[in-house]
């Protein structure tokens, strides 16, 4: 029993913790920071002010995390982040493929919990910092309202994850707030006030068929009025969660300190929707439905933007900059909101998207004026207009990781953020990234500590890809199709694919590129070739003339006419894809995105893979096959297609491929990690859309890893995941290792990369 007599004050319990980083802010850039600096042994806080994790991506507010890959509605073959991010998504889609968001926190909660160099602080809000001099944090204060304790955390680095900033806002951190004029940074794709410079909040809500009637009375403060919203004919009984990301409001608004409020006109919003469904008499089907969920909190987009070293800018994102400091890549389109949000008689939305994927520079994650604070997430320095892009959760979380790589390189250097912004030290930066997954386009990495690529590989087999085997099912040309195949120099082999005509009919067919081969958008022609066909089917041999002139991916296209079908194949191979010239309504308004005049905004098409269960191939033959697939590009390369197929492939025919790297010396082998096809394509969105599948069908499923005797050096079963890391406890003496795949989940075995330290 406790008594305590009266007393003038009593202070707070305090905990003084003195660790390596600090984060504040446990969204996915806070957390994927968390894991990875934890992992690179550094001692880690990780201030979150909920009780669950994931930010906007959590069960408190329900978005599903995208990033590059945009719903599978642009351009961006092979395109998902890396690293953390990646391996967070592929375990969400192991467990939790119907997207629950429950699931979905449980997993971020277990990927910190299982890191011992990680401290998590839930339900603990930062409030103040100190700082040693005019430019350096020397601590951070923060309270847990739940265990009524004050907590001191002093570290030599921190990084400010937290949405709004508020460690580099106390710390008097540079930022902005707001959006740039089209002068500044020139910016063709600026908005005007009538816009609004700032994106709104938004809440979302869950309902369900109970199978009984239930009434529902709106509270006192529900709006009254639906048509107040301009687009109120697109409310229907379907919609459901993140569906409703166009429920937003406060664009006009201080979206930091008015929150609050922005959140009650959400709250209105919604549940006057909801009366509006079930009480208009517009929706019968809504007499047996009910709120199940009604969001408590809302997620927000925009607020403050901190500036560091540099700002990329919406030329950086359209015409994919190369940047020799590139951490991370994006590829969401700029996509920007009216400021009036649900109340706008405007489009909800302004989506741009560029022709490939881009890199976003190290020197706009750490703050120009404060030495030793990381930026992270929606934060970094960007402008408003190339924020509508770096700002979608995947490509933050992404960041998040690289930040906190950059915190293990500057500890391990006793060095600033800034120290790392060139020479050897953004080298080992990018190395250690590579390592972990990160994909940094446009940036070739020679890895000194690799003995793999030292090794002599063989295998048991490589793929000679001559055919896409045909089944019995046929692909209409009611859109246009293409075959993206890898084709050297020189000339163009022939394809035969397989054709029912339904009548007689001239069907086109084109040979297309990409101009850069940091793309795939297939904005060059390179021939046009008019075919005569008969009634029926038949085979339909395509021999173009001209020669390949650059090596890399090729469309193969069959131009639209629905008098043809062309014949499916089942086969599904590493870096072979067919798309079409469709659009996914998501993310954009027509096949061919078409700007306006003067906004530097590329006009160009889109060609667009199909999901799983559908995604099937053009059956067709190839002469001389394609030989992309050799055991070379497991030590070269980055591990995805770029303007190669960068993987081993074994052929379809070997039930139990080999690959092996041979030494002629004895190497010291502390660590191995092999890099899976974990499907780039696949959005893999979180929460609300399922998958058809719990893992992809090229990731390898059953494999050992033998030494030069064939001792087995590890047994993996179940394998679900991008990456198989390895560390030995005693390093392994041996002149060899063998991978031998002994089972896939579906395709051909596949590797993109090997790395032996």
């Amino acid at each position: 029993m406790i008594i305590e007599k009266p007393t003038l004050s009593r202070p707070l319990k305090s905990v003084e913790m003195n660790v390596d980083l600090v984060i504040v802010g446990g969204g996915l850039a806070g957390t994927c920071a968390a894991i990875t600096a934890a992992r690179e042994g550094l001692k880690t806080v990780l201030v979150q002010d909920r009780p669950v994790l994931g930010g906007n991506a959590s069960s408190e507010v329900r978005l599903w995390v995208l990033g590059a890959t945009s719903h599978l509605g642009n351009n961006n073959r092979w395109s998902r982040e890396g690293g953390v991010i990646n391996e967070i998504l592929e375990e969400n889609l192991y467990r939790n493929r119907e997207g629950n968001a429950l699931i979905f926190d449980t997993i971020l909660l277990e990927k910190c919990m299982l890191e011992s160099n990680l401290t998590l602080l839930l339900n603990t809000a930062a409030f103040d910092v100190d700082k040693s001099d005019a430019d350096t944090i020397s601590a951070v204060h923060a309270f847990c309202s739940q265990n009524s304790t004050r907590y001191h955390l002093k570290a030599p680095y921190f990084c400010d994850a937290s949405g709004d900033g508020i460690v580099g806002f106390m710390a008097g951190a540079a930022f902005r707030m707001g959006a740039e004029t089209k002068e500044e940074f020139g910016e063709g794709f600026a908005p005007d006030e009538s816009y609004g410079e700032l994106l709104g909040h938004s809440m979302y809500f869950y309902s369900k068929d109970i199978g009984t009637p239930v009434k529902f009375k709106a509270p006192s403060w529900a709006l009254k009025d639906i048509k107040q919203i301009p687009h109120y004919r697109r409310f229907n009984t379907n919609m459901q969660g993140c569906n409703f990301w166009w429920l937003e409001y406060g664009g006009r608004l201080d979206t930091v300190h008015q929150t609050e409020e922005i959140k009650w006109e959400l709250w209105k919003v919604i549940y006057g929707v909801w009366n509006y469904i079930k009480n208009s008499g517009k929706f019968p089907e809504a007499e047996s439905m009910t709120l199940e969920w009604v969001g408590h909190i809302p997620g927000k987009r925009e607020s403050r933007r901190f500036e560091g070293d540099y700002m990329i800018r919406q030329q950086d994102i359209v015409n994919q900059t190369p940047f020799e400091d590139v951490v991370v890549h994006g590829g969401w389109a700029v996509d920007l909101h009216p400021a009036d949000g649900v109340f706008s008689d405007k489009s909800s939305c302004t989506q741009w998207h560029s022709k490939g994927v881009y890199g976003i520079p190290y020197r706009s994650h750490y703050s120009r004026n404060i030495n030793n604070l990381f930026l992270a997430g929606r934060i970094i320095s960007a402008t408003h207009v190339a924020f509508g892009s770096t700002r979608v959760m995947a490509t933050c979380g992404a960041g998040g990781a690289a930040v906190a790589m950059a915190a293990a390189v500057c500890k391990a250097h006793g060095c600033a953020p800034r120290d790392l912004a060139s020479g050897e030290k953004l080298q080992e930066l990018q190395t250690r990234l590579a390592r972990m997954g990160q994909y940094l386009p446009q940036r070739d990495l020679t890895d000194a500590a690799d003995l793999a690529a030292t090794a002599t590989l063989q295998t048991s087999s490589t793929l000679s890809l001559a055919e896409l085997v045909a089944s019995d099912a046929w692909t209409p040309l009611y859109f246009s199709w293409a075959m993206l195949l890898p084709l050297r120099v020189g000339a163009c082999p022939k394809f035969t694919f397989e054709v029912d005509a339904k009548q007689a009919t001239t069907l086109t067919l084109e040979l297309r590129r990409a101009t850069k081969p940091n793309h795939f958008t297939p904005d060059e022609l390179i021939e046009k070739i008019e075919v005569e066909l008969s009634q029926g089917v038949a085979p339909l041999e395509v021999v173009f003339q001209s020669a390949i002139e650059r090596e890399g991916y090729h469309f193969i296209k069959l131009a639209q006419n629905a008098e043809v079908f062309v014949r499916q194949s089942e086969d599904r191979i590493t870096g072979v894809l067919s798309v079409s010239s469709m659009y996914n309504t998501k993310v954009a308004t027509s096949s061919v995105q078409t700007p306006p005049e003067g906004i530097g905004i590329d006009r160009f098409e889109f060609w667009l893979p199909q999901r799983r269960p559908a995604g099937q191939n053009l059956a067709l033959k190839i002469e001389p096959a394609l030989d992309f697939f050799e055991a070379e590009n497991v030590t070269n390369g980055p591990a995805r297609p770029t303007e190669r197929v960068n993987a081993w492939v074994a052929a379809l025919d070997d039930k139990e491929p080999t690959l092996s790297l041979e030494w002629t010396e004895s190497q010291s082998i502390s660590r191995v990690i092999l890099e899976l096809d974990p499907d780039w394509d696949h959005p893999m969105e979180s929460v609300l859309m399922s998958h058809p599948e719990e893992v992809v069908p090229f990731m390898l499923k059953d494999f050992d890893l033998l030494d030069v005797d064939g001792t087995v050096v590890a047994e993996v079963r179940d394998h679900h995941s991008a990456q198989f890391r390895l560390v030995l406890e005693q390093p392994l003496q041996t002149k060899g290792l063998t991978v031998k795949v002994l089972a896939t989940h579906g395709a051909p075995a596949a590797i993109f990369r090997i790395r032996i330290l």
